[in-house]
């Protein structure tokens, strides 16, 4: 038998699949490949012209940076090296022994475990058999299991002697590894004074905004590439005016680089996107909505793929940058979106804005989850907000246990049929971004996660915490990086010091600092880097564990999916049965006992059914009744069955599948007697959310 783990697990979920479009590290170059026109060499001589007009005053007004301090600053990194490789050999014994644990445990567990299940459902078999063929069927299975037993048996005292002889040292190894540990943070706390010390010679240089417009108006322009910039500008007047008037605006251009720079260095689209954004929206020139504007023109900058239902033959390919704006812009307006979204940042509304699902899929979203599950909205816990969904409601099965429905968009399918790593964690980033918060893939060895905005920083849902080694980076980001980056926005003025120390890495042409790759990165965009630690390392922000490390390739228990729902303070109001005109009897989900009730969007209570439950109600007249119920389902249409005061024989309600939105379920007759009447229904099929019930009388 083998043992799965959440990161040892082959699990076919790499993002790539999803179409995702990531980000890559700001200022890359867009690639080569459209011909230049006679109208495009002349720009392009002219962006050369100037770029290197621009760089040659700036590199005149560059400070020096002491011999001697970039000399101990290199001997500290080596140091940094060094420590770390300790660090690593004295974890590798402990490691070893936590291997030798977890097989342990598997030979305990689902080894002889489930041998012993295995045994106890082959001796009942035999028990239950009838026919000769059914008992040598059973006593089949039951040596199979009995022999799987005791290979398990014998692993296990193989195991155990292995694991026995690992932690004979397990002191030693505990304190070696402490010891080690404890070099590599002195080492690197080191190496940070180290840069310090260099920083000091040129921080009054990034103090000042004197060269701000000449820096950022050279940095766009080795970003963009002049060649970049003219394949843009020859298209048209309109875009070489466009090209003009952002390298005639320095504040927008440092506010551009500030959130990241245009995607794959396209400047010019970048530029055109927002252009547009402001003449479709008077909102877009100021606060959250500039900065909306100003991180969509960015993202898009390169088209990001539209996930379409297969149905949707005509549907664009690419999201219209300009509508998705828009469509933020008015969610925000309708009080929609998360109450947090008013204070994003333009590098955080780009992981808002680049979802893959169309606009009209993002408002499904929102919709579906405020009448299915308003709990997940409301709750307290940020990071389970929304993402928490996909512990209650998107089931761990694997594609053979399902099948999608062509008319329906990727995302339902997700909700409504559950699926591996992958398909999960694209829904959990997926329902984050719906209501206005930044997520994100966060890949790991064999397994998908994401990481999602919380108030106390990001955290990793449905995988292995930060800093875990077999994470495959974030927006081409490692780990510590990437969380390096999220700190910034808070910090606007000591960022702009790291700014202007990398924007002169680019204008130089130094290799960009890249975490995932050791040693990269010029003098200046190291220093950029160390700026930004140094920055981070005086506010030491807490650094989030993982949430859902466990479901990440299983399904929640019932009893946590049902602690998962913030049940909603009970009122006498809230339980009032109401006998209309006709004698239309209403009974409101929160007159119901067994249900778990929680604040409605359409006001007062509703209730989230996973088990049985049953309500009494008086009728004055007895006779038959039409049995109706307003519901809300995200899976595929189940059944409930319904007995009325113990009747013989129950009556099959079914609860439709509504894809999020409310409906009213077909009538049921059902026969109630004058007075008290006890309706007892059954444990569903599937989950649903109702929020009343009404009795029409049969005429």
């Amino acid at each position: 038998m083998k043992r799965t783990t959440l990161v040892g697990a082959v699990c076919m979920c790499a993002f790539m699949l999803a179409g995702v479009v990531s980000l890559p590290a700001a200022g890359n170059k867009a690639p080569a490949g459209i011909p230049l026109t006679a109208e495009g060499e002349k720009l392009l001589a002219k962006y050369s012209d100037m770029l290197t007009a621009l760089k040659a005053e700036n590199v005149k007004a560059l400070p020096a940076v002491d011999e001697k301090k970039k000399a101990a600053f290199k001997d500290a990194g080596d140091a940094v090296k060094k420590a770390e490789a300790d660090a690593s050999a004295a974890q590798k014994p402990l490691d070893k022994i936590k291997a030798a644990e977890a097989l342990v445990g598997h030979a305990k567990g689902k080894w002889i475990g489930g041998a012993e299940k295995g045994i106890a459902q082959a001796e009942a078999s035999l028990k239950k058999a009838t026919t000769e063929a059914e008992r040598e069927a059973a006593k089949k299975e039951l040596a199979k299991w009995q022999a799987n037993k005791e290979d398990g048996v014998k692993a296990l005292k193989d195991r155990q002697a292995i694991l026995d002889a690992a932690k004979a040292d397990e002191s030693k190894y505990i304190e070696a590894s402490k010891a080690a540990q404890a070099a590599l943070v002195q080492a690197r706390s080191n190496q940070l004074n180290s840069a310090k010390a260099m920083l000091a010679d040129v921080m009054p240089f990034l103090s000042s905004d004197k060269l701000d417009a000449k820096l950022v108006k050279c940095t766009v322009l080795a970003n963009a590439t002049p060649k970049g910039l003219a394949e843009f500008a020859q298209q048209g007047k309109e875009q070489e005016d466009l090209v003009e008037k952002l390298l005639a605006d320095a504040d927008l251009m440092k506010q551009m680089l500030a959130a990241g720079g245009a995607r794959g260095g396209n400047y010019g689209q970048a530029m055109k996107i927002y252009s547009d954004i402001q003449k479709a929206s008077s909102h877009a020139k100021d606060g959250i909505f500039n900065r909306l504007a100003l991180g969509t023109s960015l993202e898009h900058a390169v088209p990001v793929g539209q996930r379409n239902a297969d149905t949707e033959t005509k549907a664009p390919a690419i999201v219209d940058p300009v509508k998705r704006y828009l469509h933020y812009e008015k969610a925000y307006l309708d009080s929609e979106l998360d109450p947090a979204f008013k204070d994003m940042s333009a590098w955080e509304c780009r992981s808002i804005v680049n979802s893959e699902a169309p606009d009209h899929i993002l408002a499904w979203g929102r919709e579906m989850l405020r009448n299915y599950r308003p709990d997940h909205i409301v709750t307290s816990d940020y990071g389970w907000r929304y993402s928490g969904a996909v512990r209650t409601d998107v089931a761990y099965r694997h594609s053979q246990e399902y099948k999608d429905t062509d008319s329906l968009q990727f995302f339902q399918n997700v909700i409504k049929n559950g699926g591996i790593c992958g398909r999960r964690a694209f829904f959990g980033k997926f329902i984050v971004k719906c209501f206005g918060l930044p997520s994100v893939e966060r890949p790991q060895v064999a397994h998908a996660a994401l990481a999602r905005w919380t108030p106390g920083g990001w955290v990793v849902n449905l995988g292995a915490g930060w800093g875990y080694s077999g994470a495959k980076g974030v927006m081409g980001l490692t780990d510590a990086d990437f969380l390096l980056e999220t700190q910034m926005p808070k910090y606007p003025a000591d960022h702009i010091k790291a700014l202007r120390a990398q924007w002169i890495g680019d204008v130089l042409g130094e290799e960009k600092y890249n975490g995932q790759k050791p040693g990269s990165g010029g003098l200046w965009n190291v220093m950029a880097l160390f700026e930004k630690k140094a920055i981070v390392a005086g506010a030491k922000p807490v650094q989030l564990a993982a949430l859902g490390t466990e479901l990440g390739e299983a399904n929640e228990s019932a009893e946590a999916k049902a602690k998962a729902v913030e049940n909603a303070t009970v009122t006498d109001d809230d339980k009032k049965i109401v006998v209309g005109s006709g004698g239309v009897i209403t009974i409101p989900a929160a007159a119901c006992s067994g249900v778990q009730p929680m604040k409605s969007f359409l006001k007062g209570l509703q209730t989230f059914c996973a088990g049985p439950f049953s309500c009494s109600v008086e009728a004055s007249n007895a006779g038959k009744y039409n049995l109706t119920a307003r519901v809300v389902t995200v899976h595929d249409e189940g059944k409930v069955q319904l007995t009325v005061n113990n009747a013989k024989d129950p009556v099959a309600m079914v609860i439709p599948f509504t894809c999020g939105k409310w409906e009213t379920t077909r009538p049921v007759e059902i026969t109630l007697v004058q007075g008290k009447n006890v309706l007892n229904f059954a444990k569903p099929e599937k989950g649903f959310t109702f929020k009343d019930i009404t009795l029409t009388p049969v005429k």
